[in-house]
């Protein structure tokens, strides 16, 4: 399966990437003005990272975007634009992944579902989300 850009216009709301997506070859999925770098590193068996550290650096962002991990369990996830309109509703699967890009989203647990999250933090508590009825 391919990866999904799901968009408003030409807003990217969300990318998702099946558990069946394998790429051959290191590939960086987002942009470089994107809140979170995403993309697959592809090594070949005796290949090596050569140890090493992140040197310290300021970075400004501005929001919040994350990615999920299905785990397990089947989810839906209802993806809308900043004004709060519905523009799609995908069904995620055990080992898809989902950048959530911008705009908002909800999600409907369809099995018992165990997910990782993984965005800029920490967390700091319900004021920094504006909830909404769809």
């Amino acid at each position: 399966m391919s990866i999904e850009w799901i968009k408003d216009g030409e807003q990217v709301l969300a990318v998702i990437i099946p558990f069946d997506y394998n790429p051959s070859k290191t590939e960086f999925i987002t942009p470089l003005d994107y809140k979170q770098q995403l993309g697959f590193i592809v090594y070949e068996s005796g290949e090596s990272i050569t140890p090493h550290l992140h040197i310290p650096m300021n970075r400004n962002l501005i929001g919040t975007s994350e990615v999920l991990f299905i785990k397990s369990g089947k989810v839906k996830v209802d993806l809308y634009t900043k004004d709060k309109k519905l523009v799609a509703t995908r069904t995620l699967n055990q080992g898809d992944i989902i950048l959530l890009v911008s705009g908002g989203h909800g999600f409907r647990m369809l099995k018992d579902t165990i997910m990782l999250e993984v965005k800029q933090g920490p967390y700091i508590g319900v004021e920094e989300k504006e909830r909404f009825n769809s």
